[in-house]
């Protein structure tokens, strides 16, 4: 048996990798906003639902809780700058699809608009909304999923070699691995 030694260290949000999304979000006005977002992840299959966690000071926070919905666009390793630059700003005092540069397109189910740039979108609708200290958690069922077409193989499906999706972990981007395996390959 090989010896390990574990350090104990005090709670923290030390999950890695996260995925380095951005959550675009309307105000009543038609305000377009994005958010940069880490906290997220899928819940249940069917129906298919996510969840993301907002800060309640957070202006994007307003903008889902008044809505009822937003889009998760999901960027690829060329606009990791934009993706920082969203997160460091508020949508508040900038207008961050000006200052990035990101162009839109209408969502099929919501009123708030996909990044059209982004490789993958996914439209969601929020179910419930769950406060958990410094964030609130909304539960959202997945309504609609958008990819654009030179992201997509011969048979129609996505392609993670393509989008380049990266993540965030502690503190840093960081480019998704090479394949390992299929799911279920253990076993064959």
């Amino acid at each position: 048996m090989i010896k390990i030694s574990k350090i104990v260290q005090k709670p923290t949000t030390a999950l890695f990798p996260v995925p380095a999304v951005l959550v675009t979000s309307m105000s009543e006005d038609c305000a377009l906003n994005i958010a940069t977002i880490a906290w997220t992840g899928i819940m249940n299959s069917e129906p298919p639902i996510l969840y993301i966690g907002v800060n309640p000071a957070r202006y994007s926070h307003k903008l889902i809780k008044a809505s009822g919905e937003f889009v998760i666009n999901i960027p690829s390793v060329g606009q990791a700058k934009q993706v920082d630059y969203c997160g460091l700003v508020s949508g508040k005092n900038v207008d961050k699809i000006k200052e990035t540069g990101f162009s839109t397109t209408a969502a099929s189910f919501v009123k708030t608009p996909l990044i059209t740039e982004c490789p993958a979108n996914l439209e969601c609708k929020v179910l419930q909304t769950l406060n958990l200290g410094s964030h609130d958690v909304f539960i959202a069922e997945i309504l609609a999923v958008h990819f654009n077409e030179d992201v997509l193989d011969q048979k129609g499906r996505p392609d993670i070699d393509l989008i380049k999706p990266y993540c965030y972990s502690l503190r840093e981007y960081r480019l998704v691995a090479d394949k390992i395996g299929t799911f279920g390959y253990s076993k064959k």
